[in-house]
């Protein structure tokens, strides 16, 4: 299937690792130009070369943090100027820490949401003027499964994934006269390297532990990184033109399956994907 992306020109936050890198590269094999950013230079160096080695188009790859947000506007600004143009924005941000709603002061609430909601409307906002201007454009968050589905382990990622829910919703209805679709994935247990330190955490046999946490999904096993990667690139691409507004839970059938969720008991300060 042609996905139509060759020559478009995508912003990858949160793309040196995880299901930013995994989603980068996908969007590069379509023959995407690409940019990523994140914090870690040496993440960003290795991310970089895994992108050029599979690149049909630029790479462009710069350390950045999101959430100084004049940083991410002229990193967004600079991507534009030396790509020659911005079509796609994919987010994909931490996870804030893991706990039940009593169990965090104001400012844990605060810190939430200034770490996952506003870094993605802040470069919404910056990449919009370029979107339009090109008259074609993609708005992409990777969330979690708390996005769509009540976890109560999970109250601080459950209030900042709704609240871009509701920002990702009310835009598609504001840009989709501009050739703008705006889409949120909430993917569930996905094998990162967070995910394996959570079970390395755990203790006993990793392997194992990774397999337990699996069992949370219909399919009873974790997805693959490249899985979660795939519907993304579709939502990108000229075939999902008429996609939008949504919630796409990408979670193995986790949602019809129920909890089980035993690792995250006594885990509130822990990362969780």
């Amino acid at each position: 299937m042609d996905l139509g992306l060759d020559g478009r020109v995508a912003l990858v936050a949160g793309g040196s690792s995880g299901l930013g890198l995994a989603t980068a590269l996908e969007l590069a094999k379509e023959g995407a130009h690409v940019a990523i950013g994140a914090r870690d230079k040496e993440r960003l160096e290795t991310a970089g070369h895994e992108l050029e080695r599979v690149s049909r188009g630029r790479v462009h790859a710069t350390s950045v943090d999101v959430t100084d947000r004049q940083a991410a506007r002229r990193w967004v600004e600079q991507v534009a100027a030396e790509l020659g143009a911005l079509h796609i924005v994919l987010v994909s941000g931490g996870s804030p820490p893991i706990g039940p709603a009593s169990g965090f002061e104001v400012e844990d609430y605060q810190a939430a949401v200034d770490t996952v909601l506003m870094p993605a409307v802040n470069l919404t906002l910056a990449a919009l003027p370029y979107l339009r201007a090109a008259g074609w454009g993609r708005l992409l968050y990777i969330a979690s499964e708390t996005a769509s589905v009540p976890i109560p382990p999970l109250a601080l990622s459950g209030v900042t994934r709704a609240a871009l829910v509701r920002f990702a919703q009310a835009l598609a209805a504001d840009v989709g006269h501009d050739g703008i679709t705006v889409n949120v994935l909430a993917p569930g247990h996905t094998r990162t390297p967070p995910m394996e330190r959570a079970a390395a955490r755990l203790g006993g046999d990793i392997e194992e532990q990774l397999a337990r946490m699996g069992h949370h999904s219909a399919i009873g096993r974790l997805a693959a990184p490249e899985e979660i990667a795939a519907v993304a690139a579709f939502l990108a691409s000229e075939r999902a033109s008429f996609v939008t507004g949504a919630v796409h839970a990408v979670d193995g059938g986790a949602s019809i399956a129920g909890p089980d969720l035993p690792h995250l008991t006594g885990a509130r300060k822990d990362t969780y994907t």
